[in-house]
């Protein structure tokens, strides 16, 4: 196992987590570390060089069986879950991309001791915060990924004092924290902003009811962490219902906390003095089994999305069937048999249960081929079609009407050099270049690196005609 620590920080600016006296803390003047070995570098989609590129070439049916990963946005809030003890959090099933590896950072930043599996034990991370040194987030790290917001609640109710930048834009729209601070402050605690962070102080939270103004994922899960620790009883209202919420709440009843109705509208949350540590396996990734899904059915294949939970897939699964796609289910997988023609399916995205919006590019790509006009409606983010133009560059006809877009099929893709801008973006590109005809070349692949562990290596074992090249000149 490789240990990732940050390097040694004066006793006399030790927090409360630590060992030193509470006045001693000077959180905006200590410098965030993030202590990587080299050794991780074993991990090549995990950090890979920016000048990487996917080069696909189109026309191959995607034959056989392709195994899913654990759940990046199950195991992000599952790794800041660990803030909350200071005994060892073990998570099994841990996605090798880039976002779990910014993740370590920012831990190890904070005084954790995140030790990293390699070999058999390559998706097993351990995480160890006795000590916190730094209970901060910088602007450095959550630029690079907003879920980095994820410790705000953990670190109040653990440390008494937090210390997050504010994350800003994002290329697929505004995704503002206000009501994970409105919730904290509902809970006790004292919010400041200055200088781009949000600074937040509780001698210890008391429960409180939080009613969510309109549902938020990392919100939910943010104030749930925070109320484990709180005083007395908080209820969540209107809270998200995503899986990984309910993944979440079962990491933190297995650390001893006592929650109900995870995964439904209202959460009960009792609190409790300390939290232990636990062991947990992270569900797996719904997003990656649907965009697998949607590769096998555009390429006229007949592939077995393997280790995925069909359950999670309901939404994805009917609009699947609505467009003509023929799929069967079992226990944990799901078959997908290419050889129907598709038909135009209009599609809304909608918070969980209902459509995903983290599938609605990949949607969109196999929208392009089939036959009639198939309108997208994207409800959950303002920016989130910038992939339609670079699919547009590939051959497809596409027009957008603010939230709309209007999805003309069937066209014939064809190879272009194309510019990922954000994680589904460009896995919606990859998708279409398995069915253009010739040489794609899909640039920035860092974004699908995020959240896709190693995909040219899956896709590749199940016939597609794929190769990553790198180091090359701008």
């Amino acid at each position: 196992m490789i240990s990732v620590v940050p390097p040694s920080i004066k006793k006399s600016r030790l927090h409360p987590c630590g060992n030193a006296p509470d006045h001693e803390y000077v959180p905006s003047r200590l410098p965030i570390h993030t202590a990587v070995p080299a050794k991780i570098n074993r991990y090549p989609n995990v950090l890979p060089t920016l000048m990487d590129k996917l080069v696909i070439r189109g026309g191959s049916p995607l034959l056989g069986t392709v195994r899913v990963s654990g759940a990046k946005n199950a195991a992000l809030p599952c790794m800041a879950a660990a803030l909350l003890t200071e005994e060892p959090v073990i998570l099994e099933n841990i996605p090798q991309v880039r976002d779990i590896q910014t993740t370590r950072n920012l831990l190890a930043a904070m005084g954790a001791e995140v030790e990293l599996g390699y070999g058999v034990a390559r998706h097993r991370t351990t995480i160890h915060c006795k000590n916190l040194t730094a209970p901060e987030a910088s602007y450095e790290l959550v630029k690079t990924m907003r879920a980095s917001t994820l410790v705000l609640g953990p670190l109040v109710a653990r440390c008494g004092r937090a210390r997050v930048s504010l994350p800003g834009g994002c290329a697929i729209g505004q995704r503002p924290i206000d009501l994970h601070i409105k919730g904290l402050e509902l809970l006790g605690a004292k919010i400041t902003q200055e200088h781009g962070y949000v600074e937040a102080t509780a001698s210890r939270l008391r429960g409180a009811e939080i009613v969510f103004d309109k549902i938020t994922v990392t919100g939910t899960e943010d104030l749930l962490m925070a109320a484990t620790l709180a005083e007395g009883e908080t209820i969540l209202q209107n809270a998200a219902r995503e899986p990984e919420v309910a993944d979440l709440a079962d990491l933190l009843n297995k650390m001893g906390a006592h929650i109900e109705g995870a995964g439904s509208a209202t959460i009960r949350v009792k609190g409790v003095s300390k939290l232990k540590g636990a062991k947990h396996r992270i569900i797996p990734d719904r997003i990656e089994a649907g965009t697998f899904l949607i590769a096998g059915a555009l390429t006229g294949g007949d592939l077995n999305i393997a280790g995925c939970d069909p359950a999670h897939l309901v939404a994805v699964l009917a609009k699947l069937k609505a467009a003509g796609v023929k799929t069967k289910s079992s226990k944990d997988s799901v078959r997908v048999m290419g050889d129907n023609p598709f038909t135009a399916s209009d599609l809304s995205t909608e918070e969980y249960p209902g459509f995903p919006t983290d599938m609605q590019a990949q949607f969109m790509a196999l929208a392009t081929q089939a036959e009639g006009t198939s309108v997208i409606t994207e409800n959950i983010f303002e920016n989130r079609f910038m992939h339609a133009q670079e699919l547009v560059r590939m051959g497809a006809n596409i027009k957008i009407e603010g939230r709309r877009a209007v999805v003309i099929g069937k066209t014939q893709l064809s190879a272009a050099a194309v510019l990922a801008s954000d994680l589904r973006a460009s896995a919606s590109l990859v998708l279409a270049a398995l069915v253009a005809d010739g040489e794609t070349i899909i640039d920035r692949v860092y974004h699908i690196d995020r959240g896709y562990e190693k995909i040219e290596e899956k896709l590749k074992a199940v016939g597609a005609q794929i190769r990553r090249i790198g180091n090359m000149l701008p």
